[in-house]
This record gives C-alpha cells, structure tokens and sequence, in this order.
C-alpha cells in the first residue's frame, strides 16, 4: 500500500492569489522547509500541463535534485504535479484551493509510490528515515509559509 498524506489550512486570500503563488515553482523555495530552489526545464516560463521543472532539495548537510512533471494547472482550483526519477514516477503531489468566506481552504497531497527496495536508498540520499512523518511536518510549514506570503 502507498503512503498518502495529506494537510489542509485556511488561508485568508482569494484562491486565484493562492493559485498564482503556489504554481508559481520558482517560488517554493519560499515557503518549503525541504525544496529551496526550482526552476523551469525546457525554455518554460510557468505552468501548464506537461511542463517539467527541477527542484533543488536540502534536509541538513543531504542535497538531491528532483525533476516534476505537471499534471493539473487548474486556475484558483488545483495544481498538481508528478516527481520523477528518470521516467519513474516516485511520487504524486497536489494542491486542491476551495473557496472559503474568508479566503480559501488548501489542502496538499503527496502519494508515495515508491518501491519498497527504493525506499532504503531514498533515505540515505535524503537523510529521511520516516517519510510520511518527515513530508507530514513539511508540508504544514509549506502551507504556513504559504499563508504568510500571500494574506
């Protein structure tokens, strides 16, 4: 069975400003606690579907790249992506914006679907034994550093 996790937060600004923010993928060095840099492959210049971008990532004195691969650019409504190895996709992550009275409800995803003879050397690159704890704990910063930039 995969690992899925998943975290919401009200955030009090208009989906389409919390949309604008978080497809933005320059920006996620931001507000992620992990990913501190991304840029746009291939001559890109923002999202749409089937867009790639690399995200630099940090968890102490560990550093790994990643590449996604969008999936859903759904303005004001979701952005999704898939993170890849190579042609593999290691895992899914999403954000699903509902408008709310004061703004709007995020909720961020990630599915894991990793092997499990991945898993170990994941961890190693990484530094991250529990996953699903380490992701849980990230993506409510994520979504708190995300608040604070856009309310």
């Amino acid at each position: 069975m995969n690992a899925t996790v998943e975290v919401s937060r009200d955030i009090a600004a208009a989906p389409a400003a919390v949309f604008a923010a978080i497809s933005d993928v320059t920006r996620m060095g931001e507000w992620s606690p992990e990913c501190h840099t991304c840029e746009w492959d291939d001559g890109a210049t923002g999202p749409a579907v089937g867009v790639m971008f690399t995200g630099h990532n940090r968890n102490g004195d560990k550093e790994w790249t990643t590449q996604g691969r969008i999936t859903a650019c759904d303005p004001g409504e979701r952005f999704a992506f898939d993170a890849l190895f190579g042609d593999f996709v290691f895992a899914k992550w999403s954000y699903d914006i509902e408008a709310t009275d004061t703004g709007c409800r995020v909720t961020e995803s990630w599915v894991d679907l990793r092997p499990a003879a991945a898993i170990e050397a994941a961890a190693e690159i990484s530094g991250v034994a529990d996953r699903t704890a380490h992701n849980r704990a990230g993506m409510e910063a994520t979504l708190a550093g995300l608040a604070a930039a856009v309310e």
